[in-house]
């Protein structure tokens, strides 16, 4: 499994800087539709290299709204700090997998 989602999330301006493939996953330790999809985020991350960061989101925090994320868990892939593909409240491996095809292109 996923180490928990983070407390201290990265700074957008090093994100919007960072080369390559990342997946950022906005969501909540306490949220029972996060826990749900953990085994399906899990699942599909098995096989990736790229970084994945698990960040706690909840009132107050400010990266998750600068990517406009309003239901959790929401992964959105950057390239070279731009996002190319976003998955909200997956329900199947396969579209998170879909999602992360665009890393392949």
């Amino acid at each position: 499994m996923l180490a928990p989602y983070c407390e201290t999330p990265p700074d957008r301006a090093t994100l919007d800087v960072t080369p390559g493939p990342l997946v950022l996953e906005f969501g909540s330790n306490d949220c029972g539709i996060c826990r749900a999809a953990l085994p399906l985020i899990t699942e599909a991350m098995a096989g990736c290299s790229m970084p994945h960061h698990r960040i706690q989101d909840g009132k107050g925090r400010r990266l998750g709204r600068t990517f406009a994320v309003k239901l959790w868990p929401t992964l959105i892939m950057l390239r070279d700090g731009k996002e190319v593909a976003r998955v909200v409240r997956p329900t199947t491996v396969d579209e998170i997998v879909q999602a992360l095809q665009v890393f392949e292109e």
